[in-house]
């Protein structure tokens, strides 16, 4: 981060302004291209898409939009501070790049508040707005039909783990929420998507049960 420091203009919850947003961008565009071998699934194609749709549930729901976009922009930095981590570990990270861009302490704060609340480990369904909008853009990106076939091979890579671990992690982590009724927050997205997220739980709990078939557990060994 080599741009001049943009002194924030207040210490209370505001909206960031284009500004900050905009340096924000920067900031993690360049960390996600200096990490990319690293950010094989967590990278800036996710972030760019976790980007976009944040900003249309937010629309969708009333959320502030700038708080939401800045959320999602800084909501995986965790990644690059340590592999396969919870958001919590990326906070000073996070703090850093949102004063550096000139984004006022307590609003930063609230930032990274969203992005704890919008985790799918530890979410429920009494969440913020703007939390709402950044988890069912997330969500959404795990639920891609696309996302198995694609990119779960990256996220293996990327975070140490083996096919058993994730397919572990997808269901444990997702059956719940979907079960009680907050996979996705905004009903319009729930309408729309909540189809491919059956089928994608439905996907990684046949994986998880036929890695109990040695045959199958031979098979992986071979390949790999």
């Amino acid at each position: 981060m080599s741009a001049e420091r943009v002194v924030p203009a207040t210490d209370v919850v505001c909206t960031p302004s284009r500004g900050s947003i905009d340096a924000v961008e920067r900031y993690v565009y360049q960390l996600c291209q200096r990490f990319a071998q690293r950010l094989q699934f967590h990278g800036w194609h996710h972030v760019s898409f976790v980007r976009a749709k944040a900003v249309e549930f937010a629309d969708a729901n009333g959320a502030d939009q700038a708080l939401v976009e800045t959320a999602a922009l800084v909501h995986d930095l965790n990644y690059i501070v340590e592999r396969n981590s919870p958001a919590a570990a990326g906070a000073s990270l996070r703090l850093q790049i949102l004063d550096v861009a000139g984004v006022a302490t307590r609003t930063a704060e609230r930032i990274d508040e969203i992005v704890r609340d919008a985790e799918m480990a530890g979410r429920h369904p009494d969440i913020s707005l703007e939390a709402q909008a950044l988890s069912d853009a997330d969500t959404l990106f795990k639920a891609l039909p696309v996302t198995p076939v694609v990119l779960a091979h990256r996220y293996l890579a990327e975070n140490g783990v083996s096919l058993r671990e994730l397919a572990n992690k997808i269901v444990t982590e997702q059956q719940t929420v979907h079960d009680e009724g907050y996979y996705f927050y905004n009903p319009e997205a729930a309408s729309t998507y909540s189809r491919w997220a059956e089928a994608n739980l439905q996907l990684w709990r046949c994986i998880r049960e036929s890695l109990d078939d040695p045959t199958v557990e031979q098979l992986l060994r071979a390949v790999s």
